[in-house]
């Protein structure tokens, strides 16, 4: 029998590069040495800058040659801030789903947390980082990486959460019968059961963080304006001057980052998250990557998989599979950590009653013009997120089907979503003012445009991904049995998208109330352009710093998101854990 050999992968990729057949097989360790070389290299430039003394005022150059370097800077940003929300997410969201007794409180909590707008935490955030490292840099990059971090992280564990309860039954009664550890559940059942959706909110959330760059990195707090070298603060010192050439040069320079991210990390991610689908038969047109490819043919990353990876992988599951001696506990033991947790329980309430009492001082400063404009503004922007939600909902879901049912499609319009979904709203405030203009229409309908490049992204991303997940056996069930047109909508792609669109009509809902800060509210060619809305109150007094506006603004804001999440979102997520789960 003939024996065939597997082409080397640069030979079959790109025909056109041919090398000897035994330097081929190198070119992936060349690749990856590479490529570590670079980022230790970058880490270190970074890290010389972190630790430099702190200055008050970095002056932003508008040159397109410092362009790399601010990408740099706010790709390091953005990944150090990623990294946080994926461990919060995974910590948190675990949490909140197994145990009852906090799911009570840390869902609420995190409805209230991501209905705070990015401005609202930046007083506190900068004025803690600044105490902490007074002297270095570092403490307002950290800050900034804060502030970044509370425009990524909640949905991403409303995803991770809502995936958990969502696992089927028979998949939790098999780990149950196997007498899984939880390290072992964790690993081999529920991480792969939300790695799409977390995937896929994962690059949500890197392009909500690419959204908020430019509130991010440039900011006034009191009499110092803090500005950090990046992307962020390059595009809103163009747009603050007017300077639209610097800022077409701006927008170039993040879509490259984008298109090279697609390409380097969530193209060879969500190929690799494929084979976590829930089938029983594999999918005939799954997602590729090159790089990906690229990895597998490394001889270096097989060693290292073989030598590092693999043992490490055993050891852990060893670890946490070894059966412990049940204790029994002592009396006075048991006495001991119910006090604790009443002692805890007590300083958190009076910390709580201090805050209430705080605010409520506070908001007894405001006169009655204040109270005024804050409710007209609340009523104004609750309009505006809702038709906001509206025109994103209507085309979305059919996008977002198209794109999930559709690989090759995918593999196109994924980039572009990408991209659309990262370019800040006051980026393209000039070319969307000039159309309003033009039309004859005003800030507050254009504000609803603002608001739609904020909120709808959270939709698409969660409805291509539930779209992807819906198992390749059902799709041909469909097919099989003659189901078409609103049938099939009926009965395979809403029941399918269902959990994951309530997800991402959760998240836009906070996005939009977020968003509303930058749609409401601009600087441009020395001018300030605004409209009445609550996002316009908090980035005006921030501006200001009119604290006691800022504080009523927030907790108005807060208090609106909360009350429509527990009375709206939260029943139809009740519904999509006991009506929609994927089981049999």
């Amino acid at each position: 029998m003939k024996r065939i050999e597997k082409a080397p992968l640069f030979a079959g990729s790109w025909p056109w590069f041919r090398l000897p057949a035994e330097t081929r097989l190198h070119i992936p360790d060349v690749l990856m040495f590479a490529t570590g070389l670079a980022l230790f290299y970058g880490v270190l430039a970074v890290a010389r800058t972190w630790f430099g003394p702190l200055t008050a005022e970095v002056e932003i150059s508008r040159s397109p040659w410092a362009l790399p370097a601010y990408a740099g800077y706010s790709l390091l940003r953005i990944g150090a801030a990623y990294a946080l929300s994926l461990a919060f997410t995974l910590v948190y969201g675990y949490v909140a789903a197994y145990n009852a007794k906090a799911e009570r409180y840390m869902i609420p909590l995190l409805d209230v947390l991501q209905s705070i707008p990015v401005l609202s935490f930046l007083p506190g955030v900068m004025l803690a980082m600044v105490a902490l490292f007074p002297t270095w840099q570092l403490g307002v990059e950290f800050g900034s990486i804060l502030l970044i971090f509370t425009g990524q992280v909640w949905n991403m564990a409303f995803s991770f959460y809502a995936s958990l309860k969502s696992i089927p039954r028979e998949m939790r009664e098999a780990a149950k019968i196997y007498r899984f550890s939880w390290w072992q559940r964790f690993t081999q059942v529920e991480l792969p059961f939300a790695a799409i959706g977390l995937v896929w909110n994962s690059m949500m959330s890197v392009a909500g963080g690419w959204f908020f760059l430019m509130a991010c990195e440039m900011f006034v707090l009191g009499k110092r304006d803090f500005r950090l070298p990046g992307l962020g603060s390059y595009l809103q010192t163009a747009a603050s001057t007017g300077d639209t050439q610097a800022i077409l040069w701006g927008i170039t320079a993040m879509v490259v980052v984008i298109v090279l991210l697609d390409q380097l990390i969530w193209r060879p991610v969500i190929a690799w998250a494929e084979k976590f689908k829930v089938e029983q038969v594999e999918s005939t047109d799954a997602p590729t990557s090159w790089l990906l490819n690229v990895v597998r043919e490394s001889s270096a990353m097989a060693q290292l998989r073989k030598k590092a990876f693999r043992p490490l992988r055993e050891r852990l599951l060893s670890h946490f599979a070894r059966r412990r001696p049940v204790e029994h506990e002592s009396g006075r033991s048991r006495a001991w950590k119910i006090w604790s947790g009443r002692i805890l329980g007590v300083v958190a309430l009076v910390l709580v009653c201090y805050g209430v009492m705080r605010a409520v001082i506070t908001l007894t400063g405001l006169n009655h013009h204040d109270l005024r404009h804050l409710l007209a503004g609340t009523g104004a922007t609750f309009l505006r997120v809702n038709v906001a939600l509206l025109l994103g909902i209507l085309w979305t879901v059919p996008a977002g089907v198209a794109i999930g049912f559709h690989p090759k499609l995918a593999r196109v319009a994924q980039p572009l979503v990408q991209i659309a979904a990262s370019v800040p709203a006051t980026a393209l405030f000039p070319v969307v003012l000039v159309l309003l203009v033009r039309i004859g229409g005003g800030l507050g309908a254009g504000s609803i445009a603002l608001l739609l490049l904020g909120t709808q992204w959270y939709i698409l991303f969660n409805v291509i991904a539930g779209a992807m997940a819906i198992p390749t056996d059902l799709k041909e069930a469909t097919g099989v049995f003659g189901i078409k047109g609103l049938e099939r909508w009926r009965k395979l792609i809403l029941p399918g998208i269902f959990p994951y669109l309530i997800t991402g009509l959760v998240t836009a809902s906070g996005g939009a109330w977020n968003a509303s800060i930058v749609a409401e509210y601009f600087h441009f060619g020395g001018q300030t352009i605004s409209t009445i809305g609550l996002g316009s109150t908090i980035s005006q007094a921030t501006d200001s710093g009119n604290l006691d506006l800022l504080v009523a603004a927030t907790v108005a804001m807060a208090a609106i998101v909360v009350t429509i999440n527990r009375l709206v979102w939260r029943r139809l997520y009740r519904l999509a854990e006991s009506s929609y789960r994927l089981e049999a």
